[in-house]
């Protein structure tokens, strides 16, 4: 039994060990010992040497822990701060000492900034290339059709071209997907009708492309320019671009959470949901290796090996790209991968003269 005579401390909650069974209790303070009570019948005690007292990190509930498991919390930290600097111990810890003292704050902030950059940068790639190596090919597949509807549920509508016209198409697209990595089978051609994306065409981690009825009418009938594009996207699948898009929206979303801890479902659903339209952009060197390896399959086709850098030209002139890059800053503008696409047609004519 706790006596009339003894002190409180501090008022809070007792657990007893091994259960998540909460009692309103009391601190007390008696003969040296702290007593957690309650309604003046004694639940546990100790020595103060022998209470495991949790460092004070700002508000956070202090955690009294005696011997027989049990654990006392509160919030009052300054009576705890009493208790422990009455018995010789320091009044926080590490951490709350850091916490009050801003300098060092600013430096710790500064030090989590630099070590996220330089996970990103250096961590994250590496990470990347592994999981695309363990990736099972259930995965691509899972990922290409649940993209696929869900940007027919937002961004996509059934194609208005003719049935004739998307056959022709088929068939040529098929005569250059065999000289691809794993032949015409490993990839689907589709078409979609897609206002906001405008003259478009992107390929899914599965080997599905996406080609705009708004790209086949800027053509005007120049199927060897919309068959350069395709090589182009091609190229994406064969390199595993938008699995190593994905993963790095992913990574990039758990790093941000992982710092910023509970950033609220607003921000989680823009960063998992808007990865997937980030990851159907690629990176500078994605998109220089994809134009060279259209003008490689075009030619192996038989078709005009620069073919697409009409493409380009036409962005230039109807759409008014006249600029070193575009939208995203990460790729190529369009008048230098023109100029680059022409050069590599070029080589490649030349390589072959010499033999």
């Amino acid at each position: 039994m706790a006596s009339d005579d003894d002190t409180v401390i501090a008022r809070g909650e007792w657990h007893p060990a091994h259960s998540s069974r909460a009692v309103a209790a009391d601190l007390r303070e008696k003969d040296g010992r702290l007593v957690v009570a309650a309604d003046a019948l004694a639940l546990t005690s100790g020595l103060h040497e022998e209470v495991e007292i949790s460092e004070r990190v700002g508000s956070i509930p202090r955690r009294l822990t005696f011997l027989d498991g049990s654990v006392f919390e509160t919030r009052d930290n300054k009576a705890i701060d009493a208790v422990t600097s009455r018995h010789g111990s320091r009044r926080g810890g590490l951490v709350h000492r850091l916490e009050q003292f801003h300098p060092r704050l600013i430096a710790f902030t500064l030090a989590v900034f630099l070590l996220a950059i330089g996970i990103y940068r250096y961590a994250l790639p590496v990470m990347v290339e592994i999981a695309v190596l363990v990736t099972p090919p259930v995965v691509p597949q899972m990922i290409g059709a649940s993209t696929l509807a869900s940007l027919d549920q937002t961004l996509l509508s059934q194609t208005a071209l003719p049935p004739q016209e998307q056959e022709a198409i088929r068939a040529e697209f098929a005569r250059l997907a065999a000289h691809a990595r794993g032949g015409a089978q490993a990839y689907k051609l589709t078409f979609r009708d897609a206002p906001v994306m405008g003259p478009n065409a992107f390929a899914l981690p599965d080997g599905t492309l996406v080609l705009t009825d708004a790209l086949v009418k800027l053509a005007d009938g120049d199927r060897q320019m919309v068959l350069g594009v395709l090589g182009h996207e091609i190229a994406h699948v064969e390199g595993e671009h938008s699995l190593r898009q994905i993963y790095r929206v992913a990574g990039f979303a758990a790093l941000v959470m992982l710092i910023a801890g509970d950033v609220g479902s607003g921000v989680e659903d823009i960063l998992t949901q808007g990865g997937t339209l980030v990851a159907l952009s690629y990176s500078r060197d994605a998109e220089e290796a994809a134009d060279r390896r259209s003008v490689e399959l075009m030619k192996a086709a038989g078709y005009e090996a620069a073919a697409l850098a009409r493409f380009f030209a036409i962005l230039e002139e109807k759409l008014g790209d006249h600029g070193d890059t575009n939208m995203l800053s990460t790729h190529p503008g369009t008048p230098a991968r023109q100029a680059d696409i022409r050069n590599y047609a070029q080589q490649l004519e030349g390589d072959v003269k010499d033999r």
